[in-house]
């Protein structure tokens, strides 16, 4: 018997606070530079780097949390049957965070106990454990921290089922996921849905992101002899072509267990020849989570965080101590920095299923990297054919457009607002299994309803936080038009309108828009944005005047942003103002100088100032927005012994004697997120 319901559930965890309200524009070479060492072959080089440049409006950054945890009550749906058990957070991206296999009582994933947002993610707030589900743009998603909705759906044979799904507002796609588990079934089945209902290809990604325990006998396989992975043997991250299992960059150990990187490791298999792509992840016992899918969803990917120091840190910075994890990836690209062309009109799917394996233990941790795949392979085809995962394919694709028997999770109104927009025009139809109620629509929204059916958006105090942007071009047309008349112009508009040329790449539009609002009204937000026109140019002297007169109007008004005091103080260091900078930061309110990235600043300012009093201080403190691979807070700590030795030599130390004081004086563990330790 399969059944559907909702459960609280306590853990410990913190709250994400209110999302940045300074708009982060995408990056002006959209396409991002990948470095190719030689072996990697012409075919797997196509649409590597294209449009995977950092993006993330019209989101807003997710980066006021701290490490300071309490018991939250969460909304869980489970979805079980006499074999399994799915529990699924709706309002964390819909993470499914617990996958039971009732007969041994087994946690078929890395569960984490806790919820820890850590600035691995677009938006900065990721968390880590279970399965996440990313859509849109490479770096994880866009809804990874935030709510979806969720609706109950009926199996092929009556049985409940879960639809969770969304409008995802950067490349104006619509995504869903249908989760069956019929009675009886071993396998927790997903069926996956994105639909393209514009007239324009747009670029998209898609990888399902499974954490699994990490473990000295775990051994991931796929099927498939070759992969890309990751060579620094140049000090460069450079995608490389090489034989499974031993890479030059292991010192020719086997890649497949985890525990022989020394360094934070990814690699990608490439199983371009097989009918049934599927991952797995098994134990000493030949026993583990796999997961199969239908030839869309092809391609395979092993990620582990290194048996190193900084490896280490980010293990337990995640999760409490003594649980390591592991992720194993399942996309539509051959690499998360290949990008991918989803073409108008264009409607996909795919089935991906989840599962306990129990394979030939021997055989699978055979040194016969053939041996142990088939083995694997052998095992899964005896459970399920590519013939199968086409037949439930078909079925579930067929009910993907019958409608829910209930919404039973809302999410934002961004969804209903784009139907409300749609609603009249000749443009194509969004499939009919997307139902936003116009009951989510709330005040974030009522702006641009206002544009909408009113042709003008309205004005609001310019010391208030301007809310969330919206950059999409059927917006952006409306705003332009609704300018054109000048009882409808307002600073607040043209603020609007400014972020939305600028990321279009119109920066001489965005400069002029910008200008008028100046001329209307100042706000430090117009400000803000000018001083974002100017660091593009290289200006900094304007860049400072700029971001100066947005952090007088802000301080003046009493508001104090944390997100323009931080872009203030970090101007000011660049500038090599540390004085000022200490100024800046004695007249913020002490909530603020509290906040992590303002601390971290703090620590550079006290540096250059020669206070290393201070500077000890700022190092004794656990950060909880320090970005993967971010090296400031070890940095800090290196030049604070350099500086030290300095005062007991005459010359200068050159790098030799740097060299020296790294390996005496390593960065205690709690700061050092280092990805290779050097």
């Amino acid at each position: 018997m399969t059944t559907l319901r909702i459960e609280p559930l306590s853990m410990p965890g913190v709250r994400l606070g209110d999302e940045n309200p300074l708009p982060h524009f995408r990056n002006r070479v959209s396409d991002r530079p990948v470095i190719c060492h030689s072996s990697l072959p012409d075919e797997k080089r196509r649409l590597l780097g294209w449009e995977t440049g950092f993006r993330v409006l019209p989101y807003r950054m997710q980066d006021n949390y701290t490490r300071q945890r309490e018991p939250v009550l969460y909304r869980t749906i489970i979805l079980e049957n006499e074999i399994l058990k799915a529990t699924f957070l709706p309002d964390l991206g819909g993470r499914l965070i617990s996958l039971v296999h009732k007969p041994g009582n087994r946690e078929l994933l890395a569960r984490n106990p806790v919820f820890q947002p850590a600035n691995l993610a677009i938006r900065n707030a990721w968390f880590s454990g279970g399965i996440e589900w990313n859509i849109g743009q490479v770096g994880h998603t866009f809804t990874t921290c935030a709510p979806l909705f969720a609706a109950a759906i009926t199996g092929a044979d009556g049985e409940p089922g879960l639809r969770m799904y969304e409008f995802e507002r950067c490349k104006r796609l619509f995504w869903q996921i249908d989760f069956y588990l019929p009675p009886g079934s071993p396998w927790l089945i997903a069926h996956t849905r994105i639909a393209n209902p514009n007239d324009t290809d747009t670029a998209t990604y898609w990888w399902t992101n499974i954490a699994v325990p990490e473990g000295r006998n775990v051994r991931v396989l796929a099927p498939a002899r070759k992969a890309i992975y990751a060579d620094f043997s140049n000090d460069d991250y450079e995608l490389a072509f090489g034989d499974l299992p031993n890479f030059p960059t292991l010192n020719g150990q086997d890649a497949t267990y985890s525990l022989n990187a020394d360094f934070a490791n990814e690699f990608f298999f490439q199983p371009d020849e097989t009918d049934l792509p599927w991952e797995a992840a098994l134990d000493e016992n030949g026993s583990g989570l796999s997961e199969v899918s239908t030839s869309r969803l092809r391609y395979r990917k092993l990620f582990c965080w290194g048996m190193h120091q900084g490896g280490a840190h980010w293990q337990e910075f995640l999760a409490p101590a003594g649980q390591p994890y592991i992720e194993i990836q399942a996309g539509l690209a051959p690499t998360q920095l290949h990008g991918l062309i989803m073409p108008a009109r264009a409607d996909w799917h795919w089935t991906q299923i989840f599962g306990l394996l129990q394979a030939d233990a021997e055989r699978v941790h055979s040194p016969d990297w053939n041996t142990a795949w088939q083995s694997a392979d052998s095992a899964i085809r005896s459970r399920v054919t590519p013939q199968k995962m086409l037949e439930m394919d078909d079925i579930y694709g067929q009910r993907s457009d019958l409608p829910a028997t209930e919404i039973i999770h809302l999410s934002s109104g961004w969804g209903a607002l784009e139907m409300e927009r749609r609603s009249g025009r000749a443009e194509p139809p969004v499939p009919v299994s997307f139902v936003f109620p116009k009951s989510t629509l709330g005040a974030e929204q009522a702006k641009w309803l206002a544009l909408l059916r009113g042709g003008y958006l309205p004005e609001q105090p310019a010391f208030v936080s301007p809310g969330e942007w919206m950059v999409q071009d059927e917006w952006r047309d409306l705003l332009e038009a609704s300018l054109k008349d000048t009882a409808k112009s307002n600073w607040f508009a043209w603020l609007h309108l400014g972020v939305m040329r600028l990321e279009n790449f119109n920066v001489d539009g965005a400069r002029t828009a910008w200008q008028a609002s100046i001329q209307m009204k100042p706000s430090a937000w117009v400000w803000r944005n000018l001083a974002v026109l100017a660091q593009l140019q290289d200006n900094e002297s304007e860049t400072l005047d700029f971001l100066t007169r947005a952090w007088e109007l802000d301080s003046l008004s009493g508001c104090f942003t944390l997100a323009l005091a931080q872009e203030y103080l970090k101007a000011l260091c660049a500038a090599k103002q540390f004085t000022q900078a200490q100024a800046v930061y004695s007249v913020l309110p002490l909530t603020l100088q509290k906040k992590d990235r303002i601390q971290i600043l703090r620590g550079r300012i006290a540096l250059e100032l020669d206070d290393l009093e201070a500077v000890k201080q700022v190092l004794k403190c656990e950060y909880a927005i320090i970005r993967e691979g971010e090296t400031e807070l070890s940095d800090i700590w290196f030049e604070m012994w350099y500086r030290r030795s300095q005062a007991q030599a005459n010359p200068p130390l050159d790098e030799e004697a740097k060299a020296r004081i790294r390996k005496l004086h390593p960065p205690p563990a709690h700061i050092d997120f280092r990805n290779i330790s050097k």
